[in-house]
């Protein structure tokens, strides 16, 4: 234990460090031996599909601040908070290259850190992104810090206030997020080595392993040379169809079996579904088409929104809640998705959903023509209650 370390827990300082996105990252080897960590869960073409469906669709979706009203709501275009969330989140960064950025991280490392920058009238004006490999959360009672290490070398202590932090599920000391990476690190592993295994195998032409069977003994140093020989014509893409020349007696005889046999092309396909599982992403919506048609393609979005996005856009709207927004500006402001373009579905449908919601009295015409993004017509919902008159 460094003295550092000491000195904090005689103080009762718990210091937590998220480097690698979370504590998780160090113990993870694949099953080649290598080190599974966000970059290399990426090249796992299931995992970049599925952390891009979820980071870009919650990126593109308008987050909007709102103001209450009454009992009805109107864009708040005059806060400050307004142009940060839907415009520009800092000098560098559009509102959804911020939020892109924001969304992998939590679902790679498991945790996404922003430091919050302020104006003097205390409402935020910027929003920059910290690698999570430069933080170290720190812990004392039910107080939360953050030491953030700049590209200099220098430590800056942060308070609460002063971290957007999201988080996917906490782990066990409800602080630091553990990604789905983490907490199943198999299904990434083995979708790893599947695709080592594929890899090794086309780069050696995909050619099947075999012996070479001679009618005399050979001696060490010509079985060496005759190896190197047969590799250098017959091995590597480059030489993936030639045929080969065999002399005096020699025979070629395969031992191994093809990829198909070794069900492997299977064992690829099960690794996608597994992956998807693991992020909650419907197959289809990663480009899985095999067990898809028009019917249920329909639903599997329907439900990406339902049950894969809305975690992730409660989570943003809370922590936007929060962090960003005063305890005076909570009672009048709130942040909100808007998702109905991605719950749309066809027009007849719609027109059939909207037309039994006025007729049975529980949806207003004005209320339709919004989730339309449809402009206001005055009084359109008192000739519906004239009419019902």
């Amino acid at each position: 234990m460094s003295l550092i370390t000491r000195a904090l827990s005689a103080i009762g300082l718990e210091r937590r460090s998220v480097s690698g996105g979370d504590p998780y990252w160090s113990n993870f080897a694949s099953l080649q031996g290598g080190p599974v960590n966000a970059a290399t869960a990426q090249g796992v073409s299931a995992v970049y599909a599925c952390v891009s469906a979820i980071s870009e669709t919650i990126a593109s979706l308008p987050l909007v601040l709102y103001r209450r009203d009454g009992e009805g709501r109107s864009p708040a275009p005059d806060h400050s908070l307004y142009r940060v969330l839907h415009d520009q989140a800092n000098e560098n960064q559009t509102a959804l290259e911020f939020r892109e950025w924001m969304q992998a991280a939590v679902l790679l490392r498991g945790n996404a850190f922003a430091r919050i920058i302020r104006g003097n009238d205390g409402q935020v004006r910027e929003l920059l992104p910290v690698s999570p490999d430069r933080v170290t959360v720190l812990r004392v009672g039910d107080k939360i810090a953050y030491d953030y290490t700049d590209l200099k070398g220098v430590v800056h202590r942060l308070l609460s206030g002063e971290v957007l932090h999201l988080r996917h599920r906490a782990g066990d000391d409800a602080v630091l997020g553990v990604s789905p990476i983490a907490a199943a690190k198999g299904v990434v592993e083995l979708a790893i080595s599947e695709r080592d295994h594929g890899n090794a195998t086309f780069k050696n032409g995909a050619r099947l392993s075999g012996i070479l069977k001679f009618p005399q003994t050979l001696k060490a140093e010509q079985r060496t040379a005759l190896k190197n020989s047969w590799d250098s014509q017959y091995s590597g893409g480059a030489n993936s169809g030639k045929t080969a020349i065999l002399e005096s007696g020699v025979e070629y005889q395969t031992v191994s079996m093809t990829l198909e046999d070794a069900e492997w092309i299977a064992a690829r396909q099960f690794s996608v579904e597994e992956v998807a599982r693991l992020f909650r992403v419907p197959p289809t919506v990663i480009g899985d088409l095999r067990h898809g048609n028009y019917s249920n393609s329909v639903e599997m979005a329907r439900q990406f929104v339902t049950l894969t996005l809305k975690r992730h856009m409660v989570m943003w709207e809370q922590a936007i809640a929060s962090k960003l927004l005063t305890e005076a500006g909570r009672r009048t402001y709130f942040a909100e998705h808007a998702v109905e373009g991605l719950l749309r579905g066809d027009s007849v449908n719609r027109a059939d959903f909207y037309d039994k919601g006025i007729s049975s009295g529980w949806l207003l015409p004005s209320e339709a023509r919004r989730l339309e993004n449809l402009p206001v017509i005055e009084g359109i919902d008192n000739a519906q209650r004239n009419q019902a008159a």
